[in-house]
């Protein structure tokens, strides 16, 4: 079902301060109701997230962690962040969790801050085959202060090839490795990464930021058992705020925590804090889990509508919420899809392709969910991306306008 809508006392009050930013959120909004929110990384959080961030709570300076601040009167921030570690660490089942992260890149910098040393070498997926900036890309921390040593996928199944990871292990003994990705629509196996893992004595540090949700609805498999350090991201299916977080065992909490504040961060951001506290109580109910499994179907649901339709769907499929395709069979690349797509009002990613393939596009449907569309809604979107491919300015216009009915039949925040 749809989540229920903001208030707007404050935006009442922002139009009459200042119209300028005001027309600008006012903007957003629209553009988020009458176009189809198709970027895996994406969601609708609920009103009771909006709310939070929105409090009292975006006043107040609180370096440090609960019952150890830098700065006096914390006594409902440390009230906040215990209960968000609490649902945290019940909801995923860990020993520790560290909710203070300012975003999945800052869980991953702390991560790696933690447990390893400049020059250390770590194992990752290569970034052409799905591996996040922060798993070694040049242009980022990771790649300039570690040695990075690539995996990959099978050129012929899509799927990540366990063998190579594990020579590649014995062969470069590093000290950590990675698993998780930003474009891999199937389920990691932990266990045979943790087998890896053990085998040449390095962590195992999950970058579970778009699982993670899936997760705690049921719908995927739980890193929590088998990682050193699990990272993550608070919303995309999750759909709380945006942020990060931290999961890890009693024996690393201490050193996680130190990477986080002092070492990589200030002051947390208590609003969002209190906003993943609410995200989290939300994602424990069996409202949620329904959600997530939803989530899930309708993926798969898509990703076979898209096949049909002649894109070439990577893996042949989805385990997840999200999907990756090639759109080159029906005559153009990725970027050229997206831009058509996103003037037809479809808004989704490129990513890359293995093998020097090219880009293909990415999307999810975690927010179309949330939004209350179901599997004649993926069937649908399937056959419009098609229409809207075609280059057509006439074509193009009546997209857009069965995007915006289609859209007004399922507002984002209801009616």
């Amino acid at each position: 079902m749809p989540v229920t809508a903001p208030p707007d006392e404050e935006l009442d009050v922002l139009r009459r301060q200042d119209p300028e930013i005001a027309d600008v959120l006012l903007g957003e909004a629209r553009r988020q109701s009458d176009s189809l929110q198709l970027i895996a990384a994406e969601n609708f959080t609920s009103s009771a997230v909006l709310a939070a961030l929105g409090s009292p709570l975006a006043n107040k300076y609180a370096e440090g962690y609960p019952g150890a601040r830098h700065h006096g009167g914390c006594e409902y921030a440390d009230a906040a962040e215990r209960i968000a570690v609490e649902r945290a660490t019940a909801l995923f089942g860990a020993d520790h969790a560290n909710v203070q992260a300012h975003s999945g890149s800052s869980a991953v910098l702390a991560a790696y801050a933690a447990l390893l040393r400049p020059g250390d070498t770590v194992l990752a997926m290569g970034l052409e085959h799905g591996g996040h900036l922060t798993h070694g890309s040049p242009a980022n921390f990771s790649g300039r202060w570690f040695d990075f040593v690539p995996y990959g996928v099978d050129a012929e199944t899509g799927l990540v090839d366990y063998e190579q990871v594990a020579a590649l292990a014995r062969h470069h003994r590093p000290k950590a490795i990675v698993c998780g990705s930003i474009s891999y629509p199937r389920h990691l196996d932990y266990r045979i990464f943790r087998e890896i893992a053990d085998e040449v004595g390095a962590y195992l540090i999950a970058d579970a930021a778009h699982p993670i949700g899936l997760v705690a609805g049921g719908a995927a498999p739980n890193p929590v058992p088998y990682a050193d350090v699990v990272c993550a991201t608070t919303h995309k299916v999750l759909r709380g705020p945006r942020g990060g977080m931290i999961l890890c065992g009693g024996e690393l909490a201490g050193r996680i925590d130190r990477a986080v504040f002092p070492f990589t961060q200030g002051g947390a951001q208590m609003h969002t804090i209190a906003a993943k506290a609410v995200a989290f109580g939300e994602a424990s109910t069996p409202a949620f889990a329904t959600y997530a499994h939803q989530v899930v179907e309708h993926a798969r649901v898509l990703a076979a509508a898209l096949a049909a339709e002649g894109f070439a769907v990577t893996t042949g499929g989805t385990d997840t919420h999200l999907i990756t395709a090639d759109p080159a069979p029906l005559g153009v690349d990725g970027r050229t899809a997206r831009a058509r797509l996103s003037a037809a009002g479809m808004v989704l990613d490129t990513c890359a392709l293995p093998y020097g393939e090219g880009r293909g596009i990415r999307l999810g449907t975690a927010a179309v969910t949330t939004q209350g569309m179901g599997a004649p809604e993926m069937a649908r979107i399937a056959a419009l991306f098609t229409s809207a491919l075609r280059d057509d300015p006439a074509e193009t216009a009546r997209v857009r306008a069965e995007v915006r009915a289609l859209t007004g039949r399922f507002p984002p925040y209801g009616r």
